[in-house]
């Protein structure tokens, strides 16, 4: 088989599935909004149900569903018949898929959940199937025709499965208000949680690792301090501990242009006076578009006396992934 048939078939693919897609429009409308508010309504879990090609649509759908701010999580159907509906609770809702609706190993647990008063949203090709005949909810996902040739992989259907539920969650998630800061709190190790959620407290240099000198320190003991902490800034503070200036790279060269003796010239005469400073409560991201905006490479944290908290360094910011 040449390369030109390979796309031709991946092509083929595409089109079916697309046209499958295009086609849910239409059954989106009363069912659907019955499923929805039911499922906004759930106090407990979202309880994802599913057997095969559906089982492994089921996870995606429910990781999905929890990750939106619709609290969810996935159950195999078989596993369901033996043991794990002691997961289920009257307060949950469940979402079944089924293409055919003949799944045995969802109809086996249906007493069980009529039991529990707990209504069934059924996902499905079928709607006249034994198990839309016992769902509270049915939605269907009839198709024309499966992407695979021989009809018989699961492609379209799934495919179809999976953007209902894509629909049925971001629906959840306009209804709930869930935010960009929602989102982040529970993806805190993603790149759009570090965004919301790091602040400069987390990451800024405290302590003994602070670069500081005090007001007449010589410009050569400085130097020290600044070789020793190397964040290639020392800042200068009074007696009483508040900040005073910034003595950095750059100021170095041009005391160095000015020919001043480093061994007997003060800190004061070179130092930048009123640098810029934030406040420890202050977003990573927000630090860093200050120092982009000043073109500096530090900044000093500060508390509400104008004493020094810590020193945070561009570097410090764009290790933690932030750009």
């Amino acid at each position: 088989m040449n390369d030109k048939k390979f796309c031709e078939s991946a092509l083929k693919v595409i089109k079916i599935e697309a046209e499958v897609i295009n086609s849910l429009a239409t059954q989106i409308g009363e069912n659907f909004e019955k499923a929805c508010h039911i499922l906004f309504d759930c106090k407990g879990h979202i309880i994802v149900v599913g057997m095969g090609k559906s089982g492994h649509i089921g996870k995606k759908i429910a990781a999905t569903l929890a990750s939106t701010g619709s609290p969810a999580f996935f159950i195999h159907a078989a596993e369901a018949n033996h043991g794990d509906l002691g997961m289920v609770s009257s307060k949950d809702v469940v979402l079944a898929i089924s293409y055919s609706g003949e799944t045995d190993e969802l109809i086996s647990i249906l007493p069980t959940l009529k039991l529990l008063k707990i209504p069934v949203i059924l996902i499905t090709g079928n709607s006249h199937s034994s198990l839309a005949q016992h769902a509270t909810v049915t939605l269907s996902i009839a198709i024309e025709k499966e992407a695979c040739p021989l009809g018989l992989a699961p492609t379209s259907s799934t495919t179809a499965a999976l953007v209902v539920g894509d629909a049925i969650a971001v629906s959840m998630l306009n209804a709930r208000g869930f935010t960009r800061e929602d989102f982040a709190k529970i993806h805190p190790k993603g790149q759009l949680g570090r965004r919301l959620l790091l602040k400069v407290a987390d990451i800024m240099h405290t302590g003994s690792a602070i670069p500081q000198v005090t007001s007449g320190t010589h410009i050569i003991d400085a130097l020290f301090e600044i070789s020793k902490k190397r964040l290639g800034m020392t800042i200068i503070t009074n007696k009483d501990k508040k900040l005073l200036g910034i003595f950095t790279d750059g100021d170095l060269r041009r005391t160095i242009d000015k020919n001043l003796n480093l061994q007997s010239t003060p800190i004061d005469e070179v130092m930048t006076r009123n640098c810029k400073t934030i406040t420890a409560n202050l977003l990573a991201t927000e630090a860093l578009r200050i120092i982009e905006d000043e073109k500096i490479t530090t900044l000093v944290i500060i508390d509400s006396e104008e004493k020094p908290l810590g020193v945070i360094h561009i570097h410090d910011i764009l290790s933690q992934g932030i750009k």
